[in-house]
């Protein structure tokens, strides 16, 4: 995935209201920048670090930039939720995910389960094989705990919950998979972070058992793009 504008570089001085930061960029400028992440951001929100901006072109927003990435002991890390479906979309349809890879057509934000919507459904494939649908999560990783990279960075319910709904489509003959996309390229290892939210760490073993698979994929991030690159092992 790469960017579409160059991107701005700026020195973090706050991050507030969930999803405003203020950033001073290199003129002396202090802008507000959009943050699409919900999280907590626990470890990538440090006052003084350097941060990446995209500019917005889209008329109708409020803001003129987009926080895209942030520096954290030296790595990059992509703490925009808005482009990991986008990144693993990406891969999928270029053979970088060869688990996900056989199916004749990738669908984004399909309606399922409780009035959610999955964020990639794979048809069709070509082997036969293959379950003919394929369910997607995907979550966006930036939590780094020692080695580890974990998830959630704050307790998610609604994470919670799209497990439970991926554990019904495997019960309704179908493939569920979860991917977790480290947004980062310095960890060793993925899991749970079961000391943040208990209920999601036991619900993803239960999810494992059922028959949910587990993926994560760790990025290389550079300022011109974010691609896939290697798998991590899990750790339940």
């Amino acid at each position: 995935m790469k960017f579409e504008q160059t991107l701005q570089k700026g020195t973090l001085i706050k991050r507030y209201k969930r999803f405003l930061a203020d950033v001073e960029l290199p003129s002396g400028e202090i802008v507000v920048a959009h943050c699409a992440n919900s999280g907590s951001m626990l470890g990538c929100k440090e006052p003084g670090s350097t941060v990446w901006l995209s500019p917005n072109t889209n008329p109708k927003a409020k803001l003129n930039w987009r926080w895209e990435m942030l520096e954290v002991g030296g790595a990059l890390v992509g703490i925009n939720t808005s482009r990991p479906n986008a990144i693993v979309e990406e891969a999928i349809l270029q053979g970088g995910i060869p688990e996900l890879s056989g199916y004749a057509s990738l669908k984004r934000e399909v309606k399922y389960g409780a009035a959610s919507r999955i964020d990639i459904l794979l048809e069709g494939p070509s082997s036969t094989s293959l379950a003919e649908k394929c369910y997607v999560e995907v979550k966006n990783v930036t939590l780094k705990v020692g080695e580890d990279a974990q998830f959630p960075d704050s307790v998610t319910v609604r994470g919670t919950k799209h497990l439970r709904e991926l554990m019904d489509m495997v019960a309704e003959g179908h493939r569920a998979v979860m991917v977790y996309l480290v947004q980062r390229g310095d960890c060793t290892v993925f899991a749970p972070a079961a000391d943040i939210d208990k209920v999601y760490a036991e619900t993803l073993g239960e999810a494992a058992k059922a028959g949910v698979e587990l993926l994560c994929y760790t990025c290389d991030l550079t300022t011109d793009g974010i691609k896939v690159a290697g798998t991590l092992p899990i750790r339940l």
